[in-house]
């Protein structure tokens, strides 16, 4: 299965030292005088590791829980078309993306090369647009742990559970990354079985496989039919139910910027490992994606008793809330809800957990380029920014405000408004992406000797590039309808994109940046790092001969992963 020459062990780790290349001073960009001599991040994440963050990118609690709103206003066809049409769209995301980080993977690249490759003041909205995002993310995914844990009981102090993730996600992230991608590995694993358990499940009970021996098929697409009206009657009711099923897609079709975060400490042979991990996620996405959202339709009904209490009493980031587990619960199934849920609230934990990484990362990304306080830059001796994971854990205590019912409502418009800037940050890495096309185009790069290389190039990201560009336009736009104004929808859909106009307008007065030309953009800083690093991998590597016989168990994971 590898799609390589070279064989891939992904154990060899265990037989090489993590390498420490990368210890470098700290340069000012405006004296070009040393400032101080400092740890910096290491390339410690394996294949193995990295293979699976990528599924844990491509797979949340919302594939789990949040799809079931979908389902309610739009109906199973609605639902079906639009996680097809989106994760097509991711698709175009990733084969572009991909591309550009396998060629120079860099800490936060696809924020760095937007720097390089567009504009100085375009880099400052890109890293600003999704840190915030991350960062305020983290306490969402802190609370829908404890709303889903609710499932079983709700008789105890939320602090309990908000102060003891907030303390785990702490020494998870501030001793090493090493023990982050071990943690992130065996979550992402159970995410893994959870969903290809859940695609056999439905087929299992859909075949008559059930304690009631009932062999429903796709009944439900039939009664009460496979779309929903809503908002209004008739095919704009129809057409109304497509795009909030959309809008749940666009919401929980994740994956490229994950993996992206992780390139700057990605080990071993570095851009192969990443090669491999983002041809991987293709698949991936779409199987889970597309086949969850079939799931989903076939196993209950859009106007499920279940469903619509939960939906109209608040309860929709309750575990009780999963399609499977209102199947389950209609198929007289006892055992499975509880497992179900149990894994939906690791996968939650997971989620948060990858968040105070991308934060804490995209926060040390800024710094280095000088968007951020150069302390910023610090790193411990394992390679960790630890002052950038102490904001992150400062992000972390807005969960804390759940614990008031006054300013619970506060936090829950702060995360909405955070939420539009996922669309409109794939939109920004399709134009840094572009950016760096037309780059390789001025300057006669030969893209035949990419580890990744994307296809149908610039049409596939234009069209990425197009589709998020109307989907972030059209995100508020129920609430712009005659009879509908309502300033707390407008707000969650559109305050993150005005707030990254403004930031780039007025950084573009300030600074007074041009943008790039591309015959002089730099695509080769940080290139001479990487290809050090894989070169004294393969040395470790040969004089070790681990790979010359490998166990049973490695070429298991070889295979794999």
């Amino acid at each position: 299965m590898s799609q390589f020459n070279q064989p891939s062990n992904s154990d060899i780790e265990k037989e090489i030292k993590p390498n420490e290349l990368f210890k470098p001073q700290i340069i000012d960009k405006d004296s070009q005088t040393s400032i101080t001599s400092i740890n910096t991040t290491h390339r410690t994440l394996n294949s193995r590791t990295i293979n699976l963050i990528a599924i844990g990118g491509s797979v949340g609690t919302a594939l789990f829980v949040t799809i079931s709103g979908g389902l309610l206003n739009g109906g199973p066809a609605n639902l079906f078309m639009a996680f097809t049409i989106w994760s097509s769209i991711i698709f175009c995301i990733i084969a572009s993306i991909g591309e550009m980080v396998c060629y120079l993977p860099i800490h936060a690249p696809f924020i760095q090369m937007a720097g390089r490759c567009v504009d100085e003041a375009f880099e400052a909205i890109v890293g600003m647009n999704y840190w915030l995002m991350t960062g305020i993310l983290v306490p969402f995914e802190i609370t829908a742990v404890n709303s889903m844990i609710h499932f079983w009981r709700d008789d105890y102090s939320p602090a309990i559970t908000f102060v003891m993730q907030i303390f785990i996600y702490t020494l998870l992230n501030v001793f090493a990354v090493k023990y982050f991608g071990e943690c992130e590995f065996w979550l992402s694993l159970g995410k893994l079985i959870l969903a290809i358990g859940l695609v056999f499940f439905t087929f299992i009970t859909m075949v008559g496989g059930n304690p009631q021996n009932d062999a429903f098929g796709f009944r439900y697409w039939q009664n009460p039919g496979p779309m929903v009206e809503y908002i209004t009657t008739g095919s704009m009711g129809r057409f109304h139910g497509f795009m909030s099923s959309l809008s749940i897609a666009c919401f929980t079709c994740v994956g490229p910027e994950y993996l992206c975060m992780v390139a700057g400490e990605a080990g071993q042979e570095t851009r192969k490992v990443l090669a491999k991990s983002f041809k991987s996620v293709f698949y991936r996405l779409f199987i889970f994606y597309v086949l969850g959202s079939l799931c989903v339709g076939v196993l209950i009904a859009s106007n499920d008793e279940t469903l619509v209490h939960l939906a109209e009493t608040g309860g929709g980031s309750n575990g009780a809330f999963s399609p499977y587990v209102i199947a389950m619960n209609n198929l007289n199934i006892k055992v499975l809800p509880h497992i179900v849920n149990a894994l939906c609230v690791t996968s939650a934990f997971s989620a948060g957990n990858s968040y105070v990484y991308c934060c804490s990362r995209t926060l040390f990304a800024l710094s280095e380029n000088g968007f951020a306080p150069k302390f910023f830059q610090y790193c411990t001796k394992n390679g960790v920014p630890i002052f950038c994971v102490g904001v992150a854990f400062c992000f972390s205590l807005l969960s804390l405000l759940q614990l008031s019912t006054s300013t619970g409502r506060v936090l829950t418009w702060i995360v909405n408004v955070i939420t539009g800037a996922q669309v409109t940050n794939y939109f920004l890495m399709s134009i840094t992406y572009f950016g760096f096309w037309r780059a390789c185009k001025a300057q006669g790069i030969d893209k035949s000797k990419f580890r990744f290389k994307s296809w149908f190039q610039p049409f596939t990201v234009l069209f990425g590039m197009f589709m998020t560009a109307c989907m972030v336009g059209a995100l508020g736009y129920t609430s712009l309808m005659p009879g509908r104004w309502d300033i707390g929808s407008f707000l969650t859909s559109y305050l993150m994109i005005l707030l990254d106009i403004v930031v780039y307008i007025g950084y573009k007065l300030i600074k007074r940046t041009k943008m790039i030309n591309s015959a002089e953009a730099d695509l080769f800083t940080g290139l001479d790092e990487v290809e050090q690093h894989e070169m004294e991998y393969l040395e470790q590597r040969q004089n070790t001969k681990a790979y010359l016989n490998p166990n049973i168990w490695q070429k298991i994971s070889n295979w794999l992963f």
